[in-house]
């Protein structure tokens, strides 16, 4: 029987990216994302938010990427699998955490203050951002190039500037 193992979540960055190196020198971004559900409360008839963080790992170019253009209060859309990982406590008791390994991130909200120090409310509302997949999903198929239209022949010799004369109408 086949089995998936994927998560999409779309929130904002309780903190700025933290980046750290392997001993191989690839890079390694942490981030935590918050998503916050609302609902209607059967009883009472208020509405309840309900928020819950997400732990999010990316690794390599995506890493770099992430590290340098997020920012608290930034939205992200991201892409990935669920993994789980057994550490110890300072207390040397044994635990478990489910983070989320990243496949693909897309940059939401305004591009202001993306890159740059960290400002108040960092992303906001508005035109889509920048996005990045390290490799294609086979699901995907990769989008045709785009075809340039042919160039009109250029005319004979003239009196004209044929400054213009390679730009297609």
């Amino acid at each position: 029987m086949a089995s998936v193992n994927k998560v999409i979540i779309v929130g904002n960055l309780g903190a700025d990216p933290e980046t750290r190196y392997l001993p191989s020198g690839d890079a390694v971004t942490s981030i935590r994302v918050a998503t916050t559900d609302r609902y209607k409360d059967k009883q009472t008839g208020e509405m309840k938010e309900a928020t819950e963080w997400h732990s999010i790992s990316f690794f390599a170019k995506l890493a770099e990427i992430a590290g340098q253009y997020l920012r608290k209060g930034s939205q992200v859309y991201v892409e990935g699998s669920l993994r789980t990982r057994k550490y110890t406590d300072k207390n040397g008791v044994e635990k478990y955490a489910t983070d989320i390994r990243a496949d693909s991130m897309q940059m939401l909200g305004s591009r202001q203050g993306m890159g740059g120090p960290s400002e108040e409310g960092g992303g906001g509302g508005g035109a889509a951002g920048g996005g990045y997949a390290p490799r294609q999903s086979p699901a995907r198929p990769a989008a045709a190039p785009a075809q340039r239209p042919a160039a009109a022949p250029k005319p004979a010799a003239s009196n004209f500037d044929d400054m213009d004369d390679d730009i297609p109408f």
